[in-house]
């Protein structure tokens, strides 16, 4: 067999291509390794700096090495000999105990954006026929030619470009939920959320009808979030005064942080509504709230989290006498549609339930003197800022038939000094309760595809302002830069927009951090995030790699033709020939010369110089 022949040339190209399939492969599977994905690690001592590089990447690396695993024994199983079995693995030190994965805006797409769908398969050819067999009422026949011509010119240039778009969007819809989900199961198997959470526009659009609507849920949690579950209705809780806790924080590095020990949140799946689900506030009705509800959960409830300090009080109690500020540390996460905190609505009922329970936060808040609690606010829609500050600027459209809100970038000025105060209790009086510091908390959203992380402050020190201070904002990196974070004089909060994780913004996902730090008895936080790339590359890869088993099978299968006597080399070789040769017959034809006559030809003799 010579080098060159075509088994040769199949042998040597899978030598080439198949190490080249291995290593894209594998970096596509693991691409929170090779990117060094982590979430923030905590300082190793109290009022340190956050690590987000090599070190939480060590420590998030150790998760995956079994032999280096100490175990712990379960006090809630036991043999049926009544000894204790090590039944998960202790948690590595320095982790922290609650690690929310924030995904944003996947925006399921389905048959509305099918054009066959809408269009039909080939409109224009039954018109076409309705013209040529007289079916249609025409004038003249001159017309009746005109509006057939124009018929098959719309079959060319129509019909034909959206029946191969409709074959594109379907294959492009099935592959993008599975990009989508790649993301979701190696980012959640590499780095062991505690928490995760969706920030809105699950779906992508609210005016789906209930069926394909019902469809994209499906394909949401059967594909997307396959092995996920939506937030149990009695669990959501209302805010109450005496409330009871969703669980416990800090139970292990997978999470198990629920009252019965059995890690479920790493499981759930905290959905958040998006424009794209129930609509603008000029588009949220009764009818769409509902359905969202019932396939993803409730629009606005909290989940109050505790973690154990290894002493036995209640969660009302502060830690010591010498210290009556302080509390037993509990997260409290508030889900919250904030769609409709703008006017004018469509549903004033829904608008007033909003408001009802924002107002029932407030009131059921710690008071702003205490320290202990933290608020984790997650939401869709962003807070209002200035021109500039993110990539969505600041955008108002309204209905034209009832002047409803339509559409909106981000808050209105009001409604987010009415959230950051309300909710937050922070205030520009340097005399209000807590001079004004307000409680401690962070705001995660989605909407902007971009993504944007920026800090909120109102300077209580300005005299000229009086009453009339207005709430500023610094992108996060700038006000940390500035030292206007913790400032005196200075409250403010956090606010991360998480870039989407929809392929056209490199597939990104937020790894947030919290951790409570003892000698200032406060939590904190820290984000990072870990994109995956655009979805040409797992399109590619996956290609690629299914391109390299059809050539292997190939290659198996001559291997077994020649091992039964078959010439493949050879059957190959002649007919390479053959198909070339039968291309070309037609040119390379001679003129063929009537018999009994010759071809004269004349040589044409140079000019002779006369001179």
């Amino acid at each position: 067999m010579s080098a060159s022949s075509p088994t040769a040339i199949l042998r040597n190209g899978l030598r080439l291509l198949f190490p080249l399939a291995v290593i894209l492969t594998t970096y596509l599977y693991l691409y929170p390794v090779f990117k060094t994905c982590a979430f923030p690690l905590p300082p190793d001592h109290d009022g340190g700096c956050a690590d987000t590089g090599h070190g939480a990447y060590i420590e998030t690396a150790k998760l995956h090495w079994p032999p280096h695993k100490p175990t712990v024994k379960d006090t809630t199983a036991a043999d049926h000999d009544g000894t204790e079995t090590p039944s998960r693995p202790a948690p590595p030190s320095r982790l922290a105990p609650f690690r929310l994965l924030s995904l944003g805006d996947p925006q399921l797409e389905g048959a509305t954006s099918i054009p066959t769908n809408y269009l039909g398969v080939f409109p224009h050819v039954s018109s076409l026929i309705k013209h040529v067999t007289f079916q249609s009422h025409h004038n003249s026949l001159r017309e009746r030619a005109r509006e057939s011509l124009h018929d098959i010119v719309d079959i060319l240039f129509d019909d034909v470009f959206f029946y191969f778009e409709s074959l594109r969007k379907r294959l492009d819809h099935f592959g993008n939920d599975f990009y989508l989900a790649h993301q979701y199961r190696t980012l959640r198997w590499w780095t062991r959320p505690t928490h995760i959470t969706v920030l809105g526009d699950l779906v992508g659009s609210q005016w789906l009808d209930d069926d394909e609507f019902n469809l994209r849920a499906d394909r949401y949690w059967s594909r997307v979030f396959q092995g996920g579950e939506r937030v149990p209705d009695d669990v959501a809780t209302y805010p109450a005064d005496e409330y009871d806790l969703t669980g416990y924080l800090g139970g292990g590095d997978g999470g198990d942080d629920t009252l019965d020990g059995s890690g479920v949140w790493t499981r759930r799946i905290i959905n958040v509504a998006g424009n794209h689900d129930i609509g603008y506030a000029g588009d949220i009705n009764t009818e769409r709230t509902e359905r969202f509800e019932r396939a993803f959960g409730k629009i606005n409830y909290e989940l109050r989290f505790e973690l154990p300090l290894n002493r036995t009080r209640s969660r009302t109690a502060t830690i010591s006498e010498d210290e009556p500020d302080r509390l037993v540390p509990e997260l409290r996460i508030v889900v919250l549609n904030d769609m409709n905190l703008d006017t004018p609505a469509l549903s004033p009922e829904l608008q007033d339930a909003t408001y009802s329970f924002i107002n029932k936060v407030i009131g059921t808040s710690t008071a702003v003197e205490f320290k202990g609690h933290y608020t984790v606010i997650l939401t869709h829609v962003p807070l209002y800022k200035p021109e500039g500050i993110c990539v969505d600027d600041p955008l108002f459209n309204f209905h034209d038939h009832d002047g409803t809100l339509k559409e909106q970038n981000q808050l209105s000025r009001d409604a987010s000094k009415g959230f950051l105060e309300g909710m937050l209790g922070m205030s520009g009086d340097v005399g209000a309760p807590g001079r004004g510091r307000g409680r401690p908390g962070i705001i995660l959203n989605g909407h902007d595809h971009e993504g944007c992380d920026t800090w909120h402050f109102i300077n209580q020190s300005d005299p000229e302002a009086g009453q009339q201070r207005e709430w500023e904002v610094k992108r996060w990196r700038q006000a940390r830069k500035s030292g206007l974070v913790g400032k005196e004089g200075l409250p403010g909060v956090r606010e991360i927009t998480v870039r989407s994780m929809m392929g056209e913004f490199g597939g990104n996902a937020g790894l947030l951090s919290m951790w409570f730090d003892e000698t200032s008895w406060e939590w904190k936080a820290e984000y990072d995030s870990c994109p995956m790339g655009t979805q040409h590359l797992w399109w590619f890869v996956h290609f690629f790699d299914l391109g390299i088993v059809i050539a292997a099978v190939v290659y198996v299968f001559v291997l077994v033709l020649n091992g039964v006597g078959v010439d493949v080399d050879g059957a190959v070789m002649r007919a390479l020939p053959s198909c070339l040769a039968g291309g070309k017959a037609k040119e390379s034809k001679q003129l063929q010369i009537p018999a009994g006559k010759e071809a004269v030809l004349e040589e044409k003799k140079p000019l002779k110089e006369v001179g």
